[in-house]
Parts: structure tokens; C-alpha cells; sequence
């Protein structure tokens, strides 16, 4: 009682002195208490205010990933009394982050650190000053304080580039002017993977590494002097998966995708306008670059009128300049816009072109230093195939494997679109499925002019796969003609090859299907 007494008495004296003494003084105190308790303390104490400066008007971006960094550590790994949840309306994943007025502990170097956060309200306003205040071991605070806010950034931008919604833009056509964007856009959920892309594992592996390599290259592309971007050319015909592959890309690396349409940019000056718009870490794709506008056949046609002989060498040479467009997309601009000083405006972006038709692109485009990565998509392989019947069955091995694997070697290979389609319709049935996957292999290897989305060739798929497995190919042509889906036989020497080569397949399908109980 009597310690509770004195206690009581001392507080009471404050209160008095605190009344009596002038506001000076008692700042004088109050800062001798700090300074004799940061001396004898064994911590050393930083704070991070949510805003800069003595008016509070510039955000601390400081503050902002201290958020991100602690939210990004699990809750169960987090020793703090109270977290706040929260999540978003466009997410599943449920965040947290510190309570006000809590703290929570970290490690670093084998040292013992802590996050507190401080939630004050401003004396007549509505609004509250936050900060963090972190405490580390003052015996080592020069040692370990760079390194761990270093740490805490870098962990910061990475859970935010991966947390965050992605969004997928195209551009509106009326707009890209200083107060106006350009843009449009919608969230980005394709669920297309590298695990479900129906690629060759060697070719996967090249651009995955590709990938990785780009997106941690920030100190190497400053070393060189080049702008931090990549340059992706895909090209193969309709169907071989060109859309899905720039989708997997843009979920392997959680960029933004931005659809850039050129007939809807009216001159060079707007496509500048829409390219500062974007942000970093994002992907800008032009599909069929050779049909959004013929600025091949008009760099052609005017050099052809305009130039001698002498100047058009130089000019193919160079590939870097173009005729003007008469007030729209040119050549020129569109050069700048992937290689040229505006195409360094921003950071982290990869720019992808696609056609169904390489020929008809202008070298200018496609050269080393514009689209760095050709990849040349086309017809399923074995990996392919196998890859594409364990996404759409869930089947792993077959005995037909093999079979199919020796129409894939024999020139009928299908498109993955061709292939995908036909696994859908039969994805309840994998004997049924398969089988017809090898049915229309069979009737483009015999050059019969099918439609592989038809349902009647689906139909009638199970009966004529398991008749022509045990028959010679010479009969092909005669028995699609009696089920109506077929061409007559080429009188040719071709057809004549194609068929002999036909049944010696055969007969080699024929005695691994038997082995196999087929």
C-alpha cells in the first residue's frame, strides 16, 4: 500500500508541474527523458512516416512497402496479438496487415527486429497520422539497416507484381491526349499455363528461361545501356497457338497485356501518345501484325517511285525509315515505337508481334534489336499431343499412343486448335476421343479435304478407326467414300507414294496395336 501511495503522490506532482511549468521547459524534459532513455536503450529506433515532408502532401513510398512487405508474410508466421483482414472485391485471397498500435517481430542476419505501427489522430480533423517504427539492435544498426530495407523493398515489389489484379487493355480509338486515356480495360483471367500449353518441353524450357532471365535483368540492362525491354515474334498458322502462348506468358511473368489494335490509331502521334500511357511491367501484342496495316506494300510502292536504284539499297539496308503516311501509322513511327528513343519511356515491358504469315512481314520489324525471340509455332508433336490428351482427359498413357505418335511422324500432325476441339466434344469418353484424334489424322494424311469441328466425322469416328486399324490402307479411300466424308483417289504419282508409304505404316501399326491388345 504504501509503494501505491508514492506512487499516487508522484503522479500527482506531475500533474502539477506539469500545469505550472512553461511549455519550454517541459519540452526541454521531455527530450532530456528521450535522450537518456536512447542512451541507455540497447535499440535503435527509425520511423517511417506515411508522408513526406512537413506539410504531409508527398506519399512515403518507404512506408508503402513495409505494407506490402508485411502483409506478404503469412499469418500463422506472424507473432502479433491482432491483424486486420481485408480483401478485395475482384480477389480471393484474403490480406492482412498489422493492427494499429501493434507490433509485430522479424528476423534478419540471425538479428531480432521489429515492426511497430502507430495510429495517431490529428487534434481537429478526422484524419491519422500512421508511421512504422522499426527497431533494430543499435550495435549493429549500420551493418544490417541498408541490407533490410533493401530486403523489405524487393519483397515488397514482389508480392505486389504477383498479389495484384492484372488487367488486359485495348485501345478505345478516341482518345491518348494529355487528360484523356486511350485506354480501356478489363480484369485478366485467361487460365492458359505453361504447364497446360500444348509446346515441345525444349522449346517450353527455352522461353521460360528466356523469361526469367528478362525479368530479372534490371541490373544487366543498366550495365549494357539498352532500355529494359524484350521483343517477341510469333508466327505459325491459324490454330498452333499463338494467343494461348502470349496468355501463359503474361501469367507466368503477372504482367498487364495491353491489345494494342493499329487501325484504330489514327497517326504516329497517338501511337506515342497510347505507348507512355502503359505501364511497366507489362506486355503490349500486336496480332497479325501483316493485317492491321499494309505499310509494307505502301513502303514499297513509294521508295519504288521516289528513289533511285542506289537509294533503295541503302534505304532495304537500313530498314529504319519510311515514306509519310499521309496523317497515319507509319513504318517509321511504328519502328520508333519498338526500337526507337520513345520505346525506352518505361520499364520492364515485353512487345510481341504475331502473323500466320512470316513472309509478309517487313524485315524492318522482325530484325535483332526489335523482336529479339522468333518462335515458330506449328503442328503438334508427341510431347504436344500427350500434353494436350492429359489436359482435356486427364489420361496420362494409352495404348494408342503410339499409334498416334506414328501418324504424327507420317504427316498428320493436326493444329492443337484441331486437335483441342475434337478431345472437347469427346472428353467423356478418352477411347472414343483418342480414336477420333487418329481418325483425322488418317483423312489428312490420305489429303481428304475434312472438317475437323464437324460432329458427324466425330460421330462416326469409333467404328472407323477400329476398322481401318485392321485393314490395309488401300481401302481408305473406298470406305470413306461409302461413309460419304470422302474424296475421290488422286491419280497422281503423290498419291500413288503416299499410298505404299501408307501400308507399310500400317503394318507397322498393325503389329504394335496387336502387341497391345488393340
Amino acid at each position: 500500500m504504501e509503494i501505491l501511495s508514492q506512487m499516487w503522490s508522484l503522479l500527482g506532482l506531475l500533474t502539477v508541474l506539469q500545469n505550472i511549468l512553461p511549455s519550454q521547459i517541459l519540452s526541454l524534459l521531455h527530450t532530456f527523458y528521450e535522450s537518456l532513455q536512447d542512451l541507455l536503450s540497447p535499440y535503435a529506433y527509425f520511423e517511417i512516416p506515411e508522408f513526406n515532408g512537413y506539410c504531409g502532401v508527398d506519399v512515403n513510398n518507404l512506408y508503402r512497402h513495409v505494407n506490402l512487405y508485411l502483409n506478404s508474410t503469412h499469418p500463422s508466421a506472424v507473432a502479433c496479438r491482432r491483424l486486420t483482414l481485408s480483401r478485395s472485391p475482384s480477389s480471393k485471397t484474403i490480406s492482412f496487415s498489422l493492427a494499429p498500435n501493434h507490433t509485430v517481430a522479424d528476423s534478419f542476419a540471425s538479428h531480432r527486429l521489429s515492426w511497430t505501427h502507430h495510429v495517431e489522430a490529428v487534434q481537429d480533423s478526422s484524419d491519422e497520422r500512421r508511421s512504422f517504427t522499426l527497431k533494430i539492435p543499435k550495435r549493429h544498426r549500420l551493418q544490417i539497416l541498408a541490407p533490410y530495407l533493401e530486403h523489405v523493398t524487393s519483397r515488397a515489389e514482389e508480392f505486389e507484381r504477383v498479389s495484384r489484379e492484372r488487367r488486359l487493355f485495348t485501345n478505345t480509338g478516341h482518345g491518348g491526349g494529355a487528360f484523356e486515356s486511350g485506354w480501356a480495360s478489363v480484369p485478366f483471367r485467361h487460365p492458359s499455363t505453361f504447364e497446360t500449353l500444348a509446346l515441345e518441353p525444349d522449346l517450353k524450357k527455352q522461353i521460360t528461361d528466356d523469361l526469367t532471365a528478362f525479368a530479372q535483368g534490371r541490373d544487366f540492362y543498366r550495365k549494357i545501356g539498352r532500355a529494359w525491354k524484350r521483343g517477341y515474334f510469333l508466327y505459325g498458322p491459324p490454330g498452333s497457338g499463338k494467343s494461348s502462348l502470349i496468355a501463359a506468358i503474361a501469367n507466368f511473368l503477372c504482367y498487364d497485356v495491353y491489345d494494342l489494335e493499329l487501325t484504330k490509331v489514327s497517326d504516329n502521334s497517338e501511337l506515342r501518345s497510347l505507348l507512355i500511357q502503359t505501364t511497366n511491367r507489362s506486355i503490349i501484342v500486336i496480332e497479325d501484325i501483316d493485317c492491321s496495316l499494309n505499310i509494307t506494300g505502301d513502303r514499297l510502292l513509294k521508295t519504288s517511285r521516289k528513289m533511285t536504284p542506289r537509294e533503295k539499297r541503302r534505304h532495304c539496308a537500313r530498314g529504319e525509315e519510311d515514306i509519310d503516311g499521309d496523317g497515319r501509322v507509319t513504318l517509321s513511327g511504328l519502328l520508333n515505337f519498338t526500337d526507337g528513343l520513345w520505346s525506352c519511356c518505361g520499364e520492364e515491358r515485353i512487345i510481341i508481334f504475331t502473323t500466320n504469315y512470316r513472309d509478309n512481314v517487313d524485315p524492318a520489324l522482325i530484325r535483332c534489336g526489335r523482336m529479339d525471340v522468333h518462335v515458330s509455332l506449328g503442328a503438334c508433336g508427341p510431347h504436344a499431343f500427350k500434353a494436350l490428351v492429359k489436359n482435356y482427359l486427364g489420361v496420362e498413357t494409352h495404348a494408342l499412343f503410339d499409334v498416334a505418335e506414328s501418324y504424327l511422324k507420317a504427316a498428320g500432325a493436326l493444329m492443337p486448335a484441331q486437335i483441342g476441339e475434337i478431345l472437347l466434344r469427346n472428353r467423356s469418353d478418352a477411347d472414343l476421343a483418342i480414336k477420333a484424334v487418329i481418325s483425322a489424322m488418317q483423312a489428312k494424311i490420305l489429303g481428304l479435304d475434312v472438317d475437323f469441328c464437324d460432329e458427324e466425322v466425330v460421330a462416326n469416328t469409333p467404328e472407323s478407326v477400329d476398322r481401318r486399324l485392321a485393314e490395309s490402307p488401300d481401302n481408305w479411300d473406298t470406305s470413306m467414300e461409302r461413309n460419304g466424308g470422302g474424296k475421290k483417289r488422286r491419280e497422281n504419282s503423290t498419291w500413288e507414294k503416299k499410298v505404299k508409304f501408307l501400308v507399310r505404316l500400317t503394318s507397322l501399326t498393325k503389329s504394335d496395336s496387336g502387341r497391345r491388345g488393340v
